[in-house]
């Protein structure tokens, strides 16, 4: 929103009430024009782009309210960036590594026993539904994986931010995953290492070590970096050595 229209969601807030689930509700339009000093038009026309942007929500019978918006205008705004040439994949790929290690990070200080068993449970799908050629369902495991992390983590900023780039996520994860499956080198098992790799992420969360878990993070997207580099011959299955607490000193 520009300036204009915060200054004007800051007057309506002031001139609204509470309502039920953290809502206000604003006063008829009428009262809206004349505290506001505006003509019924160009009121209609402010409230209809605060309704397009998701801050304000009419109720038919009910009355007008504002609240918080949902991730839908920033979900809009990265699809309209990328397709307009505003937003490239590599700036793309880059904010959402650095934002995924934070996240891991700060999920290793709050990760319950059970987030850790769910989150264990979920890698075994992914590498299952891999190694068996269900890419579609390895697709849907890799992004709750990481959906999960954000929702351990329970930020309303960080919680916008991944909700906002989902759209954009999923078809950047889906082509990553496309890449790995075609150069990657399986093991016996039929698993890959850019699968198996989530592991390290889930025993640095056991451990509750956040700067265990943002290093394994880091090796997660780095071999994930290497497996789609510029070659044409596949990527072989070997890990490279655990991340460990020694190793994650810069």
């Amino acid at each position: 929103m520009d300036d204009r229209l915060d200054r004007l969601v800051a007057r309506l807030i002031e001139l609204s009430t509470p309502a039920d689930g953290g809502a206000l509700r604003l006063p008829p339009e009428r009262e809206l024009g004349e505290a506001l000093s505006m003509s019924r038009g160009a009121l209609r026309e402010q409230l209809a782009t605060l309704e397009n942007l998701g801050v304000l929500r009419r109720r038919q019978g009910h009355g007008t309210y504002i609240d918080a918006p949902d991730a839908s205008f920033l979900r809009t705004s990265f699809v309209l960036m990328r397709r307009l040439g505003y937003l490239n994949d590599e700036q793309f790929t880059t904010a959402r590594e650095l934002l995924e290690e934070t996240v891991a990070a700060e999920a290793a200080r709050q990760a319950t026993d059970a987030d850790v068993v769910e989150l264990r449970s979920i890698v075994t799908d992914l590498v299952r539904h891999s190694a068996n050629g269900d890419d579609d369902a390895a697709l849907e495991a890799d992004l709750e994986l990481h959906n999960r992390l954000f929702r351990i983590v329970d930020n309303p900023v960080f919680t916008m931010l991944n909700q906002g780039i989902s759209h954009v996520l999923r078809e950047n994860v889906r082509e990553r995953r496309a890449v790995a499956a075609q150069r990657s080198i399986r093991d016996e098992d039929g698993s890959i290492a850019t699968d198996t790799v989530h592991g390290d992420i889930v025993d640095a969360l056991q451990v509750h070590d956040p700067d265990l878990a943002r290093a394994a993070m880091r090796r997660h997207f780095e071999h994930y970096a290497r497996v789609a580099g510029p070659t044409d011959a596949p990527i072989g299955s070997d890990r490279a050595a655990p991340v460990t607490s020694a190793t994650t000193e810069e």
